[in-house]
């Protein structure tokens, strides 16, 4: 698979009306409290702005209390009213009405200034992701100096993956640096090259974990899925650099130049890239260029 080079964006894996939460989520415990694990541990717990791109369903807004002001984007409409009346119904997060601000944006042109953000991250998202160059060049413009990228791979280094290639030559090489699609906008991607390629755009990884270790559908059968997450969390840092769990975690900080303080400007227009932005209940216009970008449901549509 090569990244996109042309200015045409890449294909995006919208999840517009799928029933992800009530179709793949359910039998995912293992992996939910896993993850949870490796987010308490890897998140810096406070902050002004952190944004969570590709939400979801606000599976892992609990972990955003500590921020003055949450945003969640994601390219799927019907993802984010999901995730609007699940907060409202059911938060243990204070007010979030009045911090959690819901977005339906494109990645690759996120509609964010630059140093908008103190934090932000991807989780259950790389993995969709065609052109991880791109992706990560906008991620980085995004978060300010000296600020965190905490994203989750899917590892192509994973332990059954070396030993079905060792025992028969079946698949991708799992020590080819390539990102590996093994269906249609599902990637499967090399430590290294992710490493490489925030580096490229300066983040730089601080922190790694291995995380869903044991997922094995056998193991998961057996054993409860809080026993399997809480052994999941002693092993995620001490063989985190062995490559074996097939998602890794990954913290990064910014390096790129600059004072470490965030940009006044939050938004930033998807079409002209101006940040004068006149904000109403109804919409945010961009005062250079007249686009009008609505806010219905409580949702700013960018797209």
């Amino acid at each position: 698979m090569r990244p996109e080079t042309c200015d045409r964006r890449p294909e995006i894996c919208d999840y517009e009306n799928s029933p992800w939460r009530t179709a793949f989520w359910p039998g995912r415990e293992y992996e939910d409290r896993a993850e949870r694990i490796a987010l308490a541990h890897m998140l810096p717990p406070r902050g002004t702005r952190l944004c969570e791109i590709g939400a979801g369903f606000g599976r892992l807004a609990v972990f955003y209390a500590g921020y003055e002001r949450v945003i969640l984007i994601d390219y799927a409409l019907s993802m984010l009213r999901e995730a609007r009346e699940r907060l409202l119904r059911v938060s243990r997060i204070p007010h979030p009405a009045s911090r959690f601000t819901f977005v339906a944006a494109d990645l690759y042109n996120l509609p964010l200034a630059d140093s908008a953000l103190d934090t932000a991250v991807t989780v259950r998202v790389l993995h969709h992701v065609a052109d991880i160059p791109r992706a990560f060049a906008e991620i980085a413009r995004v978060v300010r100096p000296e600020g965190t990228y905490l994203t989750e791979f899917a590892n192509k280094r994973h332990l059954k993956a070396r030993l079905r290639y060792t025992l028969t030559h079946r698949g991708p090489d799992p020590n080819g640096p390539e990102p590996y699609e093994f269906v249609k906008l599902n990637f499967d991607f090399h430590p290294r090259y992710i490493a490489d390629q925030l580096q490229a755009v300066n983040l730089i990884a601080q922190e790694q974990r291995a995380v869903s270790t044991f997922r094995i559908p056998v193991l998961k059968r057996i054993v409860p899925a809080r026993i399997l997450a809480a052994l999941d969390g002693n092993l995620q840092s001490p063989i985190s650099n062995l490559d074996l769990s097939p998602s890794i975690f990954v913290r990064a900080q910014s390096a790129k130049p600059g004072a470490p303080a965030l940009n006044h400007a939050l938004w930033r227009c998807v079409v002209c890239h101006s940040t004068d932005i006149a904000e109403t209940g109804e919409s945010l216009t961009c005062r250079a260029c007249s686009r009008v970008y609505p806010i219905q449901d409580g949702i700013i549509d960018f797209k």
